[in-house]
């Protein structure tokens, strides 16, 4: 395979900007809309609503949107679900009450599952196969930006001129995404066009994906874990501003993605998923001990080096082990258990905090890291045997 091939084409920057700008239209109403059911008189469960419906939609609809990408074709799939995120954004202003939200919540999560999955897809056809792990670090890498600037322009709105011009800026990014993504060439997968039979291998789950699957469901359990409680875990600890960790978690996750993209694509996933994951472990660690603003910011960077190595690495490694005309069947499976463990995480670790604290919970993630590290290890292992005997005089 030939590294010089190019992988800043017009397509793959169309589509990266693309995804930046729904992320970031996404990324504003992540600490607003909780906000937003609150003044409509919902209590703390509505709240929890928020985010566990938005999931459950995202995490049953990414198969069957993996699917219609393998066989009615990328631009038909991702032009519904942009069409219906930019729908319910639109219409959250409208909505009187907390029923109606959280109803419409669900839809959106819909949209927002279809819509990344298919934007996964068409970017793993438009990158090189042999920079596909710098290609996934870089198009990550926008989403990272967008993890930084979303959270603070969705804040800086709604506070400043109120939720109307939230939904209404929101929206307008989704457009512009839309927009963006007009002129990108989606090539059908291959093999399109021949009628396969309905078989496991057709089916909505990509057997082949199930592996690196499940090691971002250990990563997910950490991430939900994170984004769900370190609110409360500041108050707990007495620290500052929570808003340190995400900024420096995003900045961490914007500025290793590429490195870890290349070094993957030279080395193989053994150097990026094996030290990856024990600095997510010690980033859990240290923010487990934090009770000072430092602390924060040093699990921040620990953390998100480590999450942003290995989350787009595990991704590339899947599409490397899927025929193309399964691309899509492989991402929804990958996203999916990714939505699995983030839900699992907010569930499971609630409840240990609940029973020790949210510091213990945190030590407690980092158990989860080593469950990845070690069932990780035994298949490195395991495969270096099967090498070794299928080519017993190899080194």
């Amino acid at each position: 395979m030939n590294q010089t091939e190019p992988l800043w084409t017009k397509d793959f920057v169309l589509l990266a900007f693309s995804n930046f700008f729904l992320f970031v239209g996404f990324q504003m109403l992540i600490p607003t809309l909780p906000l937003f059911v609150t003044e409509r008189g919902g209590d703390q469960l509505a709240v929890g609503l928020v985010v566990s419906l938005f999931t459950v939609s995202a995490l049953i609809v990414r198969p069957f949107a993996g699917k219609a990408l393998d066989s009615v074709g990328r631009r038909p799939v991702l032009l519904v679900g942009l069409a219906l995120f930019l729908l319910c954004v639109a219409g959250y202003y409208w909505m009187a009450t907390v029923a109606l939200v959280l109803g419409l919540r669900f839809v959106h999560g819909i949209g927002w599952g279809i819509a990344t999955t298919t934007f996964g897809t068409i970017a793993s056809d438009l990158i090189p196969a042999a920079r596909r792990g710098e290609g996934m670090g870089y198009f990550g890498m926008f989403s990272s930006l967008a993890m930084a600037l979303g959270p603070l322009v969705g804040l800086w709105l709604a506070q400043s001129f109120g939720f109307g011009w939230l939904f209404l800026i929101s929206s307008v990014l989704t457009a512009l995404a839309m927009l963006l993504s007009k002129p990108v060439k989606m090539a059908a997968p291959a093999g399109a066009g021949r009628r396969q039979p309905e078989t496991k291998r057709s089916g909505l789950v990509e057997q082949k994906a199930l592996f690196p699957s499940l090691l971002v469901l250990f990563l997910g359990v950490t991430y939900g874990g994170i984004v769900s409680f370190i609110t409360l875990f500041r108050q707990e600890a007495g620290i500052g501003n929570v808003g340190l960790f995400f900024l420096f978690n995003a900045l961490s996750l914007m500025l290793i993605r590429p490195v870890a993209g290349k070094l993957f694509d030279r080395k193989g996933h053994l150097w990026v998923l094996l030290p990856g994951g024990i600095v997510m472990a010690a980033g859990l660690l240290i923010l487990s001990y934090s009770t000072t603003s430092f602390g924060l910011i040093a699990a921040a960077i620990l953390f998100g080096s480590g999450f942003g190595a290995v989350q787009p690495s595990l991704q590339a490694w899947t599409i490397h082990r899927v025929s193309p005309e399964r691309r899509g069947a492989a991402n929804g499976t990958f996203f999916s258990a990714f939505d699995l463990g983030i839900g699992a995480g907010a569930m499971l670790l609630g409840a240990v905090a609940k029973a020790i604290g949210f510091a213990l919970m945190y030590r407690c993630s980092v158990i989860v890291i080593l469950l990845y590290l070690i069932i990780y290890l035994a298949y490195v292992i395991k495969e270096r045997r099967r090498h070794s005997h299928l080519q017993p005089g190899s080194s």
